[in-house]
């Protein structure tokens, strides 16, 4: 009865002396997966798939600008124009010339003072400031609940292991919860498998949802509030028409169709000598 006390003190000293020695004997039991990694990993494809129809159920269809079709049109006559320049004589590129950049009625003139400040307009606008807190709270929502859930039901656990070796870099974010440097790093814990589900199940969501899915709209939503922070929400109409102006302005006319006979003779000349 001594000895195999002192026996099994001397296993639990070695497991003192060695840590790695529990951390390679570690065990995951099946109860775990049953009850914890696979629970886990259903109910985050559920509340994705969920909150990709709640959000676009809640999703509105913003009536079109007039005034910002228009100008979009006009932009892309006057890309028509810079690209064609040359086909027209140069009578009638003047005067589409001159129909675009009149100081006084041209279409791409913005008199000075009436650019749109597109940031203060669209967050002025009630259904655009609307749209965002509902896409916000679709958001926060559930994942701040499945949060607390798996706070309050799975802390603690090891849930799964990778199963290849990892470096000591990967412990903060594998094992987040469990603070036993023991454990080896391939063990991942439930809160960090809950970090993996949220950020990793993109590409099943695109597969079932589509690519166009309103789990994607965290992305979507820091690039917005990037432009925001950066001071530009959008692009601004007046440098877009400023810019088509100034390139306008620039090109040289060079009517081709006077030379084309004698580029045709000249290609022909080169093919018979050939």
């Amino acid at each position: 009865m001594h000895e195999r006390e002192l026996e099994g003190e001397g296993e639990a000293s070695d497991y003192l002396r060695y840590p790695a020695a529990m951390a390679n004997d570690l065990v995951l039991d099946t109860q775990i997966r049953d009850w914890v990694l696979a629970p886990l990993s259903l109910v985050m494809v559920l509340i994705g798939v969920l909150r990709h129809f709640v959000s676009k159920m809640m999703r509105t269809t913003p009536n079109p600008d007039l005034k910002a079709v228009k100008e979009g049109q006009i932009v892309l006559r006057a890309r028509f124009l810079k690209a064609g320049a040359n086909h027209i004589p140069a009578r009638a590129f003047q005067m589409r010339k001159a129909y675009y950049n009149n100081e006084e009625s041209g279409l791409l003139h913005v008199p000075k003072g009436q650019g749109n400040n597109m940031q203060a307009q669209m967050l002025s606008d009630p259904n655009m400031a609307m749209d965002m807190m509902k896409k916000n709270l679709s958001m926060i929502i559930p994942q701040t609940l499945t949060f607390a859930w798996v706070n309050f039901f799975f802390s603690g656990f090891v849930a799964a292991k990778i199963p290849f070796p990892l470096t000591q870099r990967f412990r903060s974010m594998l094992q987040n919860g469990i603070d036993l440097s023991s454990v080896d790093v391939s063990y991942v814990s439930s809160r960090s498998w809950y970090f993996l589900n949220l950020f990793g199940l993109r590409g099943l969501f695109s597969l079932i949802l589509g690519e166009d899915n309103a789990v994607d709209d965290t992305q979507r939503m820091m690039q917005t509030q990037m432009a925001m922070q950066m001071g530009g929400f959008g692009s601004d109409p007046a440098k877009t028409l400023g810019a088509e102006k100034d390139g306008l302005d620039l090109v040289q006319h060079e009517w081709v169709l006077p030379k084309s006979e004698q580029r045709a003779e000249s290609v022909l000349r080169h093919l018979l000598q050939t």
